[in-house]
């Protein structure tokens, strides 16, 4: 005899159960997912808006409480060697302005889209990580890896003249609005910040002399020129920024830095 004929038995179809309000149960619901990291934590983990390659965009990075202040020599330098390796992708993201804060760093960036952008943000923060946790292990003498930065990083697009000017000013003056301006590392007498690109920013109101005397084995912060028009022509449209200017605060929802 052959083999029987299987039989196809017909599958009966549940559908999900609705709760007392008429929806059904599980799925999205409010106040799920994943929860910001650190008690400061502030960006939003909806998705990103997308991104128009001709506004710049203002980043916010924050770090852990444990690697501690950033403005150290040796941080500055693991932070410059992570700047290096993002050079590759000028095409379609460059680091135009970066600032080195004591628990964050500022970043004025440009990126051909959200995905460009999140793409060069992320293999900036895996070197910087690498690189801030040999310098933490090398001073404190105690092998450190994992999270270095605390959350998802902050993004403001800047669409307009008086945004990219004062976005710049921001970043680059941070140092004045945290008062850290008053310490004995400094570049031109006091007026620009060693942890910051203003020593190649060329939209200062005051002139930095060519012969201009550095600190010893000084490197200034590897960044890409704007390739935008908001921050190359742009800028020469709004009013100089000063280097004793003191930026305001960020009128934004998310937290101050």
């Amino acid at each position: 005899m052959g083999r029987p004929r299987k039989r196809h038995v017909q599958t009966e179809l549940h559908f999900p159960k609705l709760d007392k309000n008429n929806q059904h149960r599980g799925g999205s619901r409010p106040g799920a997912g994943r929860k910001p990291n650190g008690d400061r934590a502030g960006a939003s983990h909806e998705r990103r808006n997308a991104v128009n390659k001709r506004h710049p965009q203002h980043i916010t990075l924050r770090v852990t409480d444990e690697i501690g202040w950033l403005r150290r020599l040796d941080m500055y330098a693991a932070i410059r060697l992570a700047l290096l390796t993002v050079l590759v992708r000028r095409d379609q993201f460059r680091i135009v302005h970066v600032s080195v804060q004591n628990t964050h760093l500022h970043l004025i960036v440009e990126a051909s889209d959200r995905k460009c952008l999140a793409n060069g943000i992320r293999a900036f923060q895996i070197s910087a990580a690498k690189r801030l946790n040999a310098a933490y292990s090398r001073r404190r003498r105690v092998a450190r890896s994992g999270r270095v930065f605390a959350d998802r990083y902050h993004c403001e697009s800047l669409d307009s003249v008086r945004q990219v000017r004062n976005a710049v000013a921001y970043v680059l003056n941070n140092w004045r609005r945290h008062r850290d301006d008053d310490g004995t590392y400094t570049l031109l007498g006091g007026r620009l910040d060693p942890y910051a690109s203003g020593l190649v920013f060329r939209g200062w109101r005051e002139q930095i002399p060519k012969d201009a005397p550095l600190p010893r084995d000084y490197e200034a912060p590897p960044v890409s020129g704007p390739a935008t028009w908001l921050l190359d022509r742009g800028l020469l449209k709004a009013s100089p920024i000063g280097m004793t200017e003191v930026p305001g605060p960020r009128k934004i929802a998310a937290v101050d830095l």
